[in-house]
């Protein structure tokens, strides 16, 4: 690892950690992982988080909106997502499909995400063409173009898309069959992805509501992170945003989920699975809740890599499954830990789910070694530290999203530190604890997809 930290975590009180093998020592005060080096808001209430790094020219404007599926109202599923597509069709001074035009022409790249909980829009430039990245946001939040042949336009985009990443794969539409049957609550169970029959019943009037209620600068932050001088880009900002009205704060959805008392149950067939599969899914914690840290060392363990404890057991030991893979869907508000495994032709699900619950009750029982606890966290710091992951600390990407998320969220920039360091504090009492909470019978949901019999 290099940068910033690149051989310490921080610890609760701010130090930094070293690393040595297996021990860890406190040495001199340090720095925050991503240091911020303004934080303010505009009288509109855009918030904005600046951070100077001028290890390379270059530059990152994210900016998070909240708002995601969880905002959406029955009968208009989808909506979230489909914004996420008319960003791009035009503003007042933008034509259609000339941000990707603009920002490529200037040697930079952008994109944009659909979450359960937010949605993020990125561009990374030169550093002296970011100036264009902020005209371009600023322009499509003030003025998007909503009219009927955009929506008609990207209804159609939606519509295929869909078809491509979920209806056409194997095991796509029980995935999102999964999600329906675990979560209760329609605000955590409706796919991102939305459904055509909402979208295709929307009118325009629809669509201009969602854009004003949730596109607006007191519903998002903005961070800036790379190699410019703060003082300018503060002046930037207020230049290209500053005149963007506000709007009424929209409300929070309630996304209370009861807590599940009963094993779910469901058996699917798919026409383009060609081999048995299931999920084994339960209810699980929200970000930063007291139990999410174990959780997300728990998924290292079971997971993470040909050495992880799932696929030593089922792939290379048991032999009973072509694929396993285990998953923390962390959001905002009640979360989920999945489990997809792919069952051998001469095997079957139960032999295979006998496999998966066997390692299940190793970690309520039995404590993880410290090696392997170690090899768990080191993952994790992994993601966070390592050159080629999203969210590295090496990207100017990774730590303006990191920034604006926190600070959306939370309303905190700097508690990725304090996440660091409840990582560190994970011990293999909380693991036990942990898996005995949450990996009951009782709140388990079980789906079994097979192939289609022609």
């Amino acid at each position: 690892m290099t940068g910033l930290c690149a051989n310490f975590l921080s610890s609760p009180n701010g130090y930094c950690l070293i690393e040595t093998s297996s021990k860890v020592s406190t040495t001199t005060k340090n720095a925050p992982l991503i240091p911020v080096t303004k934080d303010f808001k505009l009288k509109n209430g855009l918030r904005v988080l600046l951070s100077e790094d001028h290890t390379v020219p270059v530059t990152a404007v994210v900016i998070v909106y909240d708002v995601g599926a969880r905002n959406e109202e029955k009968g208009h599923s989808g909506f979230a997502h489909l914004f996420e597509h008319m960003m791009f069709e035009g503003s007042e001074n933008v034509g259609k499909t000339e941000y990707f035009k603009h920002i490529e022409s200037a040697g930079g790249s952008l994109n944009a995400s659909t979450h359960p909980d937010f949605t993020n829009y990125y561009e990374k430039l030169p550093s002296n063409q970011i100036e264009l990245a902020l005209w371009l946001e600023s322009d499509r939040m003030r003025s998007l173009k909503i009219t009927e042949p955009n929506f008609q336009n990207q209804l159609e985009t939606v519509k295929e898309e869909k078809r491509f990443r979920i209806d056409n794969q194997p095991y796509g539409p029980a995935s999102i069959k999964l999600e329906e049957l675990l979560f209760d609550n329609w605000t955590n169970s409706h796919p991102v992805i939305g459904s055509f029959a909402d979208l295709e019943g929307s009118s325009i009037k629809d669509v201009r509501k969602f854009f004003n209620t949730y596109y607006a600068p007191n519903n998002a932050v903005m961070a800036i992170v790379g190699d410019f001088d703060a003082n300018e880009m503060q002046k930037l900002v207020e230049k290209y945003f500053s005149n963007i009205p506000s709007a009424v704060a929209p409300n929070k959805p309630n996304v209370d989920e009861p807590k599940q008392t009963k094993e779910k149950y469901l058996k699917l067939s798919d026409q383009h699975a060609k081999a048995p599969a299931f999920w084994v899914a339960w209810k699980a914690p929200a970000k930063r809740e007291p139990d999410y840290y174990a959780l997300g060392v728990i998924e290292k363990l079971l997971s993470a890599g040909d050495s992880s404890r799932l696929y030593q057991r089922m792939i290379k030991g048991d032999k009973n499954a072509l694929r396993v893979d285990a998953g923390y869907d962390e959001r905002r508000g009640p979360s989920a830990f999945e489990i997809f495994a792919i069952v051998k032709p001469d095997s079957t699900p139960e032999k295979v789910r006998a496999s998966l619950f066997s390692e299940i009750e190793k970690l309520k029982n039995e404590p993880v070694s410290e090696q392997e606890l170690e090899k768990a966290k080191n993952q994790i710091f992994r993601d966070l530290f390592a050159s080629g992951s999203y969210s590295s600390l090496q990207r100017s990407i990774g730590k303006a999203e990191l920034l604006a998320e926190y600070a959306l969220f939370f309303g905190n920039p700097y508690l990725l530190d304090k996440d660091v360091a409840a990582y560190m504090a994970v011990q293999p009492a909380d693991i036990q604890r942990v898996a005995r909470s949450i990996f009951t019978k009782e709140g388990s949901t079980i789906l079994d997809v097979y192939p289609e019999t022609k």
